[in-house]
């Protein structure tokens, strides 16, 4: 079981680069993202308005045009590491034994910690339910890292549904390599904006880190990566459809981007589907998307196991609003 105590060291790593030819006239914070400083755009303004970029000894601006000869100087403070704390959060457990342990995540439960969500996570409550275990016991594989013990795979704050967690260095070792194969059977539900035309098929778009807006995820990148996604219709209604799907493989939020990409957002994603994805009268509070079942070979037995959990009570009072007035609504807002 690892070690739940993490002692804050503060650090600054420094960066020097002298601006080639080749980048002359590029924004600075483009620049020092194209240079891997770090993937988002946002802290990177925010530390070169805090003055920690300088360009030849100067405090600049981000929309500052690099220049042949430039020499810029980054000072970069690296994360803090975090004390974690066992907090008693309740988990819905379907499955435990001494590689593994299946849980039914609730919307709103965040993974691990991040900037804003430093308490109050799944890894704080895995903590928690692994505390009072008998000396010799498995608890939480480490391989994840400090922060992210025993955590082989994630869903989004919003998503809720089956997560598997590993209580072995083993069992991370199986599971992940078995993520990474794609032989992992994933089925989620979901209810779209909209009535989709077929009734069933495969999306096929690649998909990355977006080139302009570093927390999303598009077809917009640099860095494209196969993805695929494929879905059979449950229900139609008139201003949307219930909607089965099954990822054939494991990117960032690819269900989400997927059927906003059809112009078929999540019903209550924000993010990607905008005012578009929110129907009125319909009560979607977050992304009205679940994880049902989760398949995969048990890394002690070498049997295949699967297990699966029921949509949530907010998806459920969403879909019998849809049922009892199926053609109610004044649909997507414009």
């Amino acid at each position: 079981m690892m070690n739940q105590t993490m002692k804050p060291v503060k650090q600054i790593v420094s960066r020097e680069f002298t601006i080639t030819p080749k980048y002359a006239s590029e924004r600075l914070d483009h620049y020092l993202i194209r240079q891997q400083v770090h993937p988002s755009r946002t802290f990177l303004q925010r530390l070169i308005k805090a003055g920690e970029v300088r360009v030849n000894d100067r405090i600049v601006k981000s929309n500052y045009k690099v220049r042949p000869g430039d020499r810029l100087v980054c000072r970069i403070p690296t994360p803090v590491p975090l004390e974690l704390t066992p907090e008693p959060i309740p988990l819905e457990v379907l499955y435990e034994d001494a590689g593994l342990l299946v849980i039914n995540k609730p919307a709103g439960l965040v993974m691990h910690p991040a900037p804003g969500h430093y308490t109050g996570t799944l890894v704080h409550a895995l903590l928690a339910h692994f505390k009072d275990l008998p000396a010799g016991q498995a608890g939480l594989s480490g391989i994840g890292g400090r922060e992210r013990p025993g955590l082989v795979h994630r869903l989004d704050k919003d998503t809720s549904g089956v997560i598997v967690v590993a209580k072995t260095d083993a069992a991370h070792r199986s599971l992940s390599q078995q993520f990474k194969s794609h032989s992992i059977e994933r089925q989620y539900q979901a209810i779209v904006v909209g009535r989709l035309p077929k009734s069933g098929g495969t999306i096929d778009l690649a998909i990355g880190r977006d080139r302009w807006e570093r927390k999303k995820i598009s077809h917009r990148t640099s860095r494209p990566r196969e993805a695929r996604t494929a879905y059979r219709v449950l229900e139609r209604f008139g201003t949307a459809t219930r909607v089965e799907v099954r990822p054939q493989t494991g990117r960032t939020h690819q269900i989400r981007v997927h059927f906003a990409s059809l112009g078929h957002p999540i019903l209550g994603d924000r993010v990607y589907g905008g005012r578009s994805a929110i129907l009125d009268s319909v009560p979607a509070a977050r992304q009205m998307l679940h994880a049902e079942r989760l398949g995969f070979v048990h890394p002690e037995s070498r049997e295949r196991v699967e297990f699966s959990a029921p949509i949530p009570a907010d998806m459920e009072r969403v879909l019998e609003i849809l049922r009892g007035n199926p053609n109610g609504g004044r649909g997507p807002r414009s």
